[in-house]
């Protein structure tokens, strides 16, 4: 897909004096009026067409008119490094497989980190800290052991700052089904303190389909 054509005239309606409207489908023969939309934000990601080929894809991020977003789209670059795509040893280049899967991964991961973001309404989902440039879009289900879906579905994902993504990602933390955090008896009380995690803490909003997450890495917390 190409920023042409239908493409283009929705990436540029606001510019060009043209109005986005959203239906839902009501049964045959009728839709319903939802809202009117403008352009915030598009990004390329991977997916597949009718046949079953892998294709770039264009997903487009609107807002309802006259929302408020409290960010700008330059403001989901991230500055500390996010790598979660396989290590290969020095000594031996990826082949053109590998290459591809790094290419699509890496492609992945910009909308991912923005649908995160944007569930999450812009701030850590613990803490509240806003800075998106240090926030991390941390997996529920790690990167390595989720499916090709899982990897790039928001629901898999929690955006965190990064003491509580490292403690997270290396399940010294959990969240329980009521929001509240649970902490590894691996580190002592008075070391969570020393960093600033109290073990009060709550996760804000979490959804039915996080917690269908959740629960695998629940899982994995109590067996370390």
């Amino acid at each position: 897909m190409q920023f042409i054509r239908g493409n283009l005239a929705l990436k540029n309606h606001l510019q060009n004096g043209k109005r986005v409207f959203l239906f839902e489908f009501a049964r045959k023969g009728f839709v319903k009026f939802i809202t009117e939309l403008e352009f915030f934000d598009a990004g390329i990601e991977q997916s597949t067409d009718k046949n079953g080929h892998t294709r770039d894809a264009i997903k487009f991020f609107f807002k309802r008119r006259g929302a408020f977003i409290p960010v700008a789209p330059g403001d989901f670059i991230q500055t500390n490094s996010e790598d979660p795509e396989p290590k290969y040893n020095i000594d031996r280049l990826p082949n053109t497989t590998e290459r591809e899967g790094l290419i699509i991964s890496r492609v992945g991961q910009g909308i991912y980190r923005k649908r995160v973001i944007h569930r999450w309404n812009y701030a850590c989902a613990v803490t509240g800290f806003d800075k998106l440039e240090i926030l991390i879009a941390s997996h529920i289900v790690p990167w390595k052991d989720a499916t090709d879906n899982e990897r790039l579905d928001p629901n898999n994902g929690i955006l965190l700052s990064p003491t509580y993504d490292a403690l997270f990602d290396r399940h010294l933390i959990s969240f329980e089904n009521n929001d509240r955090i649970i902490l590894s008896e691996k580190i002592e009380i008075a070391a969570f303190e020393k960093i600033g995690v109290t073990g009060k803490e709550k996760i804000k909003k979490l959804s039915h389909q996080n917690l269908s997450y959740l629960e695998k890495h629940q899982a994995i917390f109590s067996s370390h």
